[in-house]
């Protein structure tokens, strides 16, 4: 089998309404949720339901599933909380845990998966520019980031597919040394140690203190560095990579690496690349070590009595994947590469000499600023320019300030972002979801991310069921033309029948 490297997003935003504080959350999402479906230029049908019954959050790759202890709980989809959009550009936008998230459609590049990924805070800043329009609604600010300075932390998470075939020990060897040193460049920065920021100072990693266990299941509590869901929304063939360890990143110099190295690396292991001699001996302890390690020069421990930094064991896994990836880089993974080193030769010499293009070392460069003014880390201004730094405001947030005075460079082009907020990726199933999404919404029913529901009788049937278990078919080159004629569901479907005859099911 060759490997697909199929990547995707999920990012939960901070959303508060500052005129009227004491809003429940879930309002506040629910509402942006449904102001963006119902805004004239989203082009989406909020009454397209997702649908559930193909997910398992309870299976564990290792071989055991929590729903035998649990009881799944029956979804209402009209129900406060479960706003759900699927766009057009085959996304997702939904609340989820009391915060509004934006799932990015599957992409086969690092570059690509910065695109929709960036599109996603278009997206949000619309929904909340078409919220505050409502009338007797509260006006909203969203924010991209982790925590909420109270003790809670929330998502920005990471998926991959890779082969089941991979040997998981293999896998989590190589992941768990990456995972706790990427965040020299992926680090979103914060005010504050300790999950409820109860001790002063400055920090890499608004994620580190949240990070509870080396491997487990969980997402909301016992965090581990390594999530272990089974649940690769595709064939058997296919494992997914959940990754909640990250931050939510602003900057596109740290998306693309935080994508583009974790892609490589699981394509080294692969090639069968062993990553056993570089194992942490504490790496939760290390989690922390290296988020407050603000000069990237602490080392911590391996096994075999041996100390290596942040910056050195970062060094290592390049080099090891450079080796092995030679011959068989494809897209954009000789850039990824290049600033991979780049980036990693800078944070040895002068970690500020960054603040450039990484999210960590440009906050704190405007954070020292005001520090050099007398201003120490408890004084509740810095708490301030911290949660003003992730504000997706084009307007008020400071990175789009930092980026509009060209001191914190981009990657991709900005007309691509914008027109990625309406318009999927090409080369996966993403695409499919998408069209259907713009041109036939009131007959798309529900939908999952490996299936569709039209409501398209058929033998006997209510509605017909669309399979996509692989993410690399239905693509616009497989279909585009296919597809260029008809003009509702059904021929849809007719087309679908002829082309892939075993992804159509009806449904009862």
């Amino acid at each position: 089998m060759t490997p697909k490297r199929i990547i995707g997003t999920e990012t939960e935003f901070g959303i508060i309404a500052p005129d009227e504080p004491t809003v429940s959350p879930i309002d506040t999402s629910t509402q942006a949720v449904i102001a963006y479906a119902a805004s004239s230029g989203a082009g989406v049908n909020r009454r397209t339901r997702w649908d559930y019954a193909q997910e398992s959050p309870l299976r564990d790759v290792r071989g055991f599933d929590l729903r035998r202890y649990r009881t799944a709980p029956v979804i209402d989809p009209n129900a406060l909380g479960n706003a759900n959009v699927v766009t057009t550009s085959g996304a997702r936008f939904y609340v989820d845990h009391a915060h509004p998230e934006y799932s990015s459609p599957e992409t086969t590049d690092a570059w690509d998966a910065v695109i929709w990924d960036k599109a996603g805070e278009l997206m949000m800043h619309e929904a909340a520019v078409a919220s505050g329009q409502v009338e007797d609604q509260p006006r909203l600010q969203i924010h991209k980031n982790n925590v909420d300075g109270k003790g809670a932390s929330y998502g920005a998470h990471e998926n991959y597919l890779y082969p089941r075939s991979y040997d998981a020990e293999a896998v989590q060897a190589a992941l768990i040394p990456h995972f706790v040193t990427r965040q020299v460049y992926t680090g979103a920065g914060r005010v504050g140690r300790g999950e409820s920021g109860q001790n002063p100072g400055f920090q890499i990693s608004q994620r580190a203190d949240y990070i509870e266990t080396t491997v487990s299941l969980e997402t909301t509590l016992n965090r581990g560095i390594i999530n272990t869901r089974d649940e690769p929304h595709s064939g058997s063939d296919w494992a997914r990579m959940h990754v909640i360890i990250g931050d939510a990143n602003l900057s596109e110099f740290a998306t693309f690496l935080k994508i583009g190295t974790t892609a490589l690396v699981l394509d080294a292991v692969g090639a069968g690349v062993d990553f056993s001699d570089i194992a942490l001996y504490e790496p939760v302890a290390a989690v922390r070590e290296i988020s407050r390690d603000l000069e990237c020069t602490h080392p911590v421990r391996l096994y075999g009595n041996r100390e290596m930094t942040a910056v050195q064991i970062q060094q290592e896994i390049r080099n090891r994947v450079t080796e092995a990836l030679a011959d068989s880089l494809v897209g954009h993974d000789q850039l990824v590469l290049d600033v991979w080193g780049d980036i990693l030769d800078d944070l040895a010499g002068d970690p500020m000499t960054t603040s450039d293009r990484l999210d960590w070392t440009a906050k704190l460069s405007l954070l020292n600023a005001y520090r050099a003014r007398g201003l120490e880390w408890t004084d509740p201004r810095l708490a301030m320019v911290d949660i003003q730094y992730h504000d997706i405001d084009p307007a008020k947030g400071l990175y789009n300030a930092l980026v509009r005075k060209g001191r914190i460079r981009t990657l991709v082009p900005p007309e691509e972002v914008r027109a990625a907020v309406t318009t999927p990726p090409t080369t996966t199933r993403a695409w499919l979801r998408g069209e259907v999404a713009r041109r036939f919404p009131d007959q798309l029913l529900a939908a999952n991310w490996d299936s569709l529901i039209l409501d398209v009788p058929r033998a006997g049937s209510s509605a017909t069921r669309v399979l996509l278990p692989d993410p690399s078919r239905a693509t616009a080159a497989e279909l585009e033309d296919a597809l260029a004629t008809v003009t509702d569901a059904a021929g849809l479907i007719a087309v679908l029948t002829e082309i892939m005859p075993e992804s159509v099911l009806g449904l009862d």
